[in-house]
């Protein structure tokens, strides 16, 4: 039986440091894993907890100091996206490397419907959390003025629009399609088509700029009959593939705004007796597992997925560590992208 057993009440910091031997303070750095504490007097601390029962209250402790030690993850999408997408994984892969050496936890939120989001609406009105990581930003999605609006430190992947007033971090997202049209109009490649993102996404937006900019500057006539509406998904590939072939049989490459398109629009390709890259050129954009596995391997336009999400992580620390000391955190982080080469084109 332990001491607390014995007393019938739940130990304090300052019990244990009496027990030890020690001050209160040492008792503290040896439970938050300081490294200025010798060995004998760590396992000394660490015998006196385990004698007392003594159990150090987190809770407690993030009340006092006005936290929760929590951050929230919030994907607007349904579940289907979130495991069939390489980028989702990517992001939570750099978000939780870079919190692993925080006290902070990590809430994991999908939001599918308008039941959802007026739930997780009244989680952070509570201020449950101590900051909010968004992903999958739609141009109309009401969340991130709401988080404005209620003072919750907040950072968006991607944005909603050019002058984005919440801090983001993104990608290159125009030069990267830019990037990849110039390289398959370097290929010979004049009927050059694309498969957008849904028009209600930036991100969605500026990749299609990207690919009219490479148009343009190449001298080629601007034909929306080569533009074809996709949702990132690999059936939206497949729909808009479908669309580009009868509308325009004679094109020669298509410039895919995600590499989970462009594996549909591969599909499509081949079921139509096309060869790729002998009859189309195809690029993507994400360089995923999906752009290495293809057949054959996919070019495609490189953005840090896992350093996104790390910066998201770093932005959203500081964010929160300004408003504690009455000062503006706030940034904005655009990282570059990479043209990979493969066989695909």
């Amino acid at each position: 039986m332990t001491v607390s057993g014995r007393r019938g009440r739940r130990p304090t910091l300052e019990q244990v440091a009496a027990y030890a031997g020690v001050g209160r303070g040492t008792v503290s750095r040896v439970i938050n894993g300081a490294a200025n504490v010798s060995d004998q007097t760590r396992t000394a601390v660490q015998r006196a907890i385990a004698e007392l029962g003594y159990v150090p209250n987190r809770a407690a402790r993030a009340l006092a100091a006005g936290s929760t030690d929590a951050i929230a993850l919030v994907i607007p999408e349904a579940e289907t996206r979130l495991f069939a997408e390489p980028y989702f994984s990517g992001i939570i892969r750099g978000v939780s490397a870079e919190l692993a050496d925080t006290d902070m936890q990590l809430l994991l939120t999908l939001i599918r419907n308008l039941k959802e989001r007026d739930r997780f609406a009244q989680y952070v009105t509570a201020h449950r959390v101590d900051g909010v990581l968004l992903l999958s930003v739609h141009a109309d999605d009401p969340l991130p003025d709401l988080l404005q609006e209620i003072g919750m430190p907040a950072v968006l992947s991607g944005r909603r629009g050019g002058e984005e007033p919440v801090p983001y971090v993104d990608c290159d997202n125009t030069g990267g399609a830019q990037a990849a049209v110039e390289h398959l109009i370097g290929r010979g490649r004049r009927s050059v088509a694309t498969i957008t993102g849904p028009p209600d996404m930036y991100v969605a937006r500026c990749r299609l700029q990207g690919y009219r900019e490479a148009v343009r500057a190449a001298g080629l006539a601007e034909d929306d009959g080569l533009v074809a509406e996709g949702d990132f998904t690999e059936e939206g590939g497949r729909r808009a593939m479908r669309e580009l072939l009868a509308a325009r049989p004679e094109l020669d490459a298509v410039f895919c705004a995600s590499d989970v398109m462009a594996a549909g629009a591969r599909a499509v390709l081949r079921e139509a007796g096309r060869r790729v890259p002998d009859d189309v050129a195809l690029v993507g954009f994400d360089d995923s597992a999906v752009a290495r596995h293809m057949d054959p391997p996919l070019t495609s336009v490189r953005q840090p997925i896992e350093e996104m999400g790390r910066a998201m992580v770093r932005v959203l620390l500081e964010e929160i560590a300004g408003r504690k000391e009455g000062r503006d955190g706030r940034s904005n982080r655009v990282l570059a992208t990479e043209l990979v080469r493969r066989s695909s084109s």
